[in-house]
């Protein structure tokens, strides 16, 4: 037995799959709950069988704030710390003692390193501080969907768990269908949260809706509250997606460079520029926008940040403008540090043996 109750709670539907690996992940939990919210599949049984304790339930109309709340009701209440997860998520083992060992008598929240998405190779792509692990009171779930934690009461600290991570293994055949009703119906409800206006916008993006994208973003980017420079900077770069598919590269490239202007310290946006200009053979603005990215030295711990930005990619295009500019030291300078990225890129030595010659 630890020092602290520790119990994990999560949500569910036809995910039978995931089961096993997902309940010896949560092992070192003192308990796992879980409310199956209308499974087809032998879900709930299975879960069952390994020790969990599940209930159903459908919940009508659905949303992820009313489920994760339903389940967070499962949970004791002599618990300690609570561990939101779900079940295509694994955190890696020994994470239980490293929890224990930073929280605090009066925490609130703990927050970990979250692993959202894998590069083909498994490597990290996108990683962000996770914020589901709380105190068993004071706490609820709001929004329909992209749901977030709310405090109820006066503020508490949080503790940061070193070395604790969580991996999301996504399944990619579960519909994306609801998101865009439910956050239609977030911003319905709450017109000045600013971070679902931001998700809204970006949801009509990719379901191809690029006026109402437009139209969404440009009004997250007018709002008094939308003050995090780095989530300014993505609606200026879904504005500019959106605009290229409307076949306005004057539009895209304005949109770009107030991404850059937004937050000059992220390389998602001069990359941007970076690959605009490539698909002009402006080369000059290749080279400009390439060195702009790489006088950033490390990637922040943010969900808009890609790791490909972080790569081999701004060294590659930094090659080739050099190249074009008649710049033959620097571009054989830049291709061999993307090399050093990426040893087994086939073009890249092509590219580098042309060089050299």
């Amino acid at each position: 037995m630890g020092k602290y109750k520790v119990y994990v709670y999560a949500i569910c539907k036809n995910e039978e799959k995931f089961a096993a690996r997902w309940m010896g992940s949560m092992a070192e939990a003192d308990g796992v709950y879980v409310l199956d919210t209308g499974s087809d599949d032998n879900s709930a049984a299975a879960l069952r069988a390994l020790g969990a304790r599940v209930e159903t339930a459908v919940i009508t109309p659905w949303r992820f704030d009313a489920a994760r709340n339903r389940s967070l009701e499962m949970v004791p209440e002599d618990a300690d710390i609570c561990v939101c997860t779900d079940l295509d998520e694994v955190i890696t083992p020994g994470w239980r003692e490293r929890l224990e060992a930073a929280w605090q008598p009066g925490a609130g929240q703990a927050r970990y390193k979250y692993v959202w998405a894998f590069r083909e190779d498994g490597s990290e792509d996108v990683v962000f501080d996770g914020e589901k692990i709380h105190a068993r009171s004071g706490y609820r779930w709001v929004n329909p969907v992209h749901e977030v934690l709310r405090r109820e009461g006066p503020p508490l600290p949080a503790v940061y768990v070193t070395g604790m991570q969580v991996n999301h293994y996504p399944d990619a055949s579960k519909s994306r269908a609801q998101y865009l009703p439910l956050l239609e119906a977030a911003v319905a409800e709450d017109p000045d949260n600013d971070r679902n206006v931001h998700y809204l916008g970006r949801e009509y993006l990719f379901r191809g809706q690029y006026e109402k994208c437009l139209e969404t973003l440009e009004s997250h980017l007018r709002m008094p509250s939308a003050a995090w420079r780095d989530e300014r900077c993505a609606s200026c770069r879904y504005m500019a997606r959106a605009w290229a598919a409307l076949g306005r590269p004057d539009e895209q490239e304005r949109c770009l460079l107030r991404a850059a202007a937004e937050a000059p310290h992220v390389r998602e946006p001069w990359l941007d520029l970076a690959r605009f200009y490539y698909g002009r053979a402006a080369w000059e603005g290749v080279l400009f926008a390439c060195r702009r990215a790489l006088d950033i030295a490390s990637q922040p711990h943010t969900y808009i940040c890609e790791s490909a930005c972080y790569g081999p990619l701004p060294w590659d295009l930094l090659s080739i403008a050099c190249w074009r500019l008649g710049l033959g030291e620097r571009a054989r300078e830049a291709v061999t540090q993307a090399l050093a990225l990426a040893p087994d890129d086939q073009r890249l030595r092509r590219n580098r043996e042309l060089m050299e010659k």
